[in-house]
């Protein structure tokens, strides 16, 4: 039982009391909890950003499954893009308990008011890239994600238990095609190696800015949303990949990496970060192509989202606020 529903008198003094009591037992917040109107506000934000990434993301990738070399790395490649799509589901699931609907969401990125991770503005121009997303960007998801588990908003973290899994399957699957490769041909090992350097700094990027000049992580850091700093995060991905990168052969393209026998860390250099704000604001590589492509599959879903909503009338139901947010095809090239 909340306190709401126990004290339904409770003062707004109160009900923060009791929420902030709350965070600070490591106990989860629900639904139908009282909450600051920043927490939510905070929540709807993060948890958008987070499903219109999965749902863009699938864009990259989807460029090369009509190009994947066999029917098994296609059938793999359509599986991982799949699953790609039912993490947005879920997130929207999680947002819409929020008192937002996925509709609204969709609307909110479409007209540039909500925003997607970075890393899927860059293209995709050779098919090692797909194995290099894997290992690398969803490596990345993964170190960010994982404390999302733990989360202080309750649908949020257990809509995290599945895709945290699902994201592991997909990050050894990408170093099982790169491996692949880099037993292969000096074509294909350079090929690998091209694509290492170009998606290393974005995979940095994907944690955000640096501590001193992120707005909200302190908030989200008591609030309990989040767990761990950007940096934080940086670091343990650094110090992840670098005995990968060993394993598989190829070099990062850091001149700056190196042990910190003193700290117990790497030591690394910095991303582009005048770069990384170009692509939130909207200028990155591809972000035309990636929001033409989204606007033109919502357009295109418009028919669907209005049989449901005949069906619902039909059959004497409420129209579901999340009716569909309209289809996100995935074809397409870059090249």
């Amino acid at each position: 039982m909340t306190l709401t529903e126990t004290a339904p008198g409770a003062s707004e003094a109160e009900l923060e009391r009791h929420f902030e009591a709350t965070i600070a037992r490591n106990d989860r917040i629900e639904p139908r909890d009282w909450m600051p109107e920043g927490y939510r506000k905070t929540l709807v934000r993060q948890i958008a950003q987070h499903a219109h990434s999965e749902i863009i993301g699938m864009q990259p990738e989807g460029n090369w499954i009509t190009r994947a070399p066999s029917l098994r790395r296609k059938a793999i490649l359509l599986a991982k893009v799949q699953d790609e799509a039912g993490h947005g589901l879920y997130l929207y699931s999680a947002a819409e308990t929020l008192g937002v609907s996925r509709l609204e969401l969709t609307e909110l990125l479409l007209a540039g008011r909500q925003k997607y991770s970075s890393i899927f503005n860059y293209p995709t121009l050779s098919y090692a890239d797909v194995g290099t997303i894997g290992w690398l960007v969803d490596g990345a998801a993964i170190c960010n994600q994982v404390p999302l588990c733990r989360t202080s908003f309750g649908p949020y973290g257990r809509a995290m238990i599945r895709v945290c899994k699902e994201e592991s399957f997909h990050q050894r699957q990408g170093f099982e095609l790169l491996a692949t490769m880099m037993r292969g041909t000096d074509e294909q090992r350079a090929m690998v190696q091209e694509s290492v350097d170009r998606f290393w700094w974005p995979a940095l990027m994907m944690f955000g800015p640096p501590d001193a000049d992120s707005p909200n992580t302190a908030q989200s850091m008591a609030w309990g949303i989040k767990r761990n700093t950007n940096d934080e995060l940086r670091q343990k991905f650094v110090d992840m990949s670098v005995p990968q990168a060993e394993a598989l052969g190829v070099t990062l393209p850091d001149p700056e990496l190196r042990w910190n026998e003193e700290r117990g860390h790497h030591d690394f250099g910095q991303p582009d970060w005048e770069e990384f704000m170009e692509g939130v604001k909207g200028n990155g590589p591809c972000n035309a192509q990636r929001m033409a492509h989204r606007r033109r599959a919502h357009e295109e879903g418009a028919w669907v989202r209005a049989a449901a909503t005949a069906y619902a009338a039909k059959q004497g139901l409420d129209t579901p606020r999340s009716s569909l947010a309209g289809h996100s095809t995935t074809g397409g090239t870059e090249r």
